[in-house]
């Protein structure tokens, strides 16, 4: 299996400054009546050619899947599974942005046409909108026992998709914080500590919204699966006091490693993935699951309405939760793997390095860290446009 892999793959993968005509147009559209965008649950299957035309297209982010150490262009657990299965699979990186993905695909999804995609890699909390306008299919899951057996419970039940009957989790991520032991001179324990005074003006906090809000409400004791409109002002006014007292440098969107490596920074908002690749050249960069808790994200798989190819899709989908791929994937990308059983696999491995990647808690979370992640209740559309507003005229958006 390959070594931990360069810092470079993460930064693509999450979304970056967001402006606030895009999500607010997006909240619109979700929420303001727009019936014409939402699909019936009848409508949304396709004729599915799969028996007869082996392939599928599947658009993912850019460096997130496992390549061959020598030969980037090869992709060993996506062509093991074409030498099973005989399907050929176009495997895309068109995905560099939740919002701008969105923007590509829906005009077709609101006028029920093909995407020309079986298979879609996003954001939860951007699934959450496909799946509350029907844009997305029920999976099978009788032809994904792997799925069934394997998916870790905690992913199991996200509030927009109960069940996960239309999305299941490519991989997973802690929203937590990131600190240099050294320069800081001391740990950090809970969200409060942001804001001591050692730290003025040495904090980033994410910029997007969606990425943001939940930490910060746990801070303050908020069970993040059912926060109200109120825990979300009380953390603006939180927020926003400190950027006037100059507690809070700048907001960031994946630029925070920079800032971190630097020392600019000595404390941040921050991915367990990205600190897993820090830590690589930096050992004194650290990585906490706050006291109060933090919260478990993913970037989930779903099939498209009319997607031509939904039967080879959804094989593909139950082969990455063999524990024996899901290993050779979480060896290469290092976010927090969706597969439990994978942990062993590794554990296994007669390479010290990948081994020591089973015990570390970050891909897989250990009980006494999993009893604080806790999958935030999204945005609905009919809240967006206001708390993107309160938001970003904090942000400086």
């Amino acid at each position: 299996m390959p070594q931990t892999p360069s810092l470079q793959r993460a930064v693509s993968r999450r979304s970056l400054l967001r402006a606030l005509g895009g999500t607010a147009a997006l909240g619109a559209l979700a929420g303001c009546g727009v019936q014409a965008a939402y699909v019936q649950p009848g409508d949304r299957a396709g004729v599915d050619l799969s028996a007869t035309d082996k392939r599928l297209n599947w658009a993912n982010w850019p460096l997130y899947i496992d390549t061959d150490d020598d030969d980037s262009t090869k992709r060993p657990t996506l062509d093991a599974f074409e030498r099973s299965t005989g399907i050929s699979v176009d495997y895309v990186e068109e995905i560099n942005d939740n919002d701008e993905f969105f923007g590509k695909i829906s005009p077709a999804l609101m006028n029920h046409q093909q995407t020309g995609r079986d298979l879609i890699v996003i954001s939860d909390w951007m699934c959450a909108r496909f799946v509350r306008l029907g844009w997305v299919q029920e999976m099978d899951r009788s032809a994904q026992p792997n799925v069934a057996a394997h998916l870790d419970p905690l992913l199991r039940s996200p509030a927009f998709d109960p069940g996960r009957v239309h999305t299941v989790p490519w991989q997973s991520g802690i929203t937590g914080i990131a600190y240099n032991r050294r320069k800081l001179g001391r740990d950090i324990h809970s969200v409060s500590e942001l804001w001591a005074g050692d730290l003025k003006g040495r904090v980033t906090l994410l910029s997007g919204l969606d990425e943001a809000f939940a930490l910060l409400m746990q801070g303050n004791g908020v069970d993040i699966t059912r926060w109200t409109a109120d825990d979300f002002h009380t953390v603006c006014d939180q927020v926003e006091k400190n950027v006037k007292r100059g507690q809070i440098r700048r907001f960031t969107g994946n630029d925070y490693t920079k800032d971190l490596v630097s020392g600019d920074v000595l404390a941040c908002q921050a991915y367990s993935g990205d600190v897993i690749q820090l830590q690589a050249d930096n050992p004194d960069i650290r990585f906490v699951v706050p006291e109060e808790g933090a919260e478990l994200w993913s970037d989930s798989l779903m099939i498209p309405d009319l997607a031509r190819h939904k039967t080879n899709a959804e094989r593909l989908v139950d082969h990455y939760y063999d524990p024996e791929v899901a290993a050779e994937l979480a060896a290469w990308v290092n976010y927090v793997c969706p597969v439990p059983a994978a942990q062993a696999v590794l554990a296994d491995s007669d390479d010290e390095d990948t081994a020591a990647l089973a015990e570390n808690p970050l891909i897989f979370p250990d009980a006494t860290m999993r009893e604080r992640l806790a999958i935030a209740r999204d945005i609905e559309s009919k809240e967006r446009v206001e708390f993107t507003k309160r938001w970003n005229s904090i942000v400086g958006l």
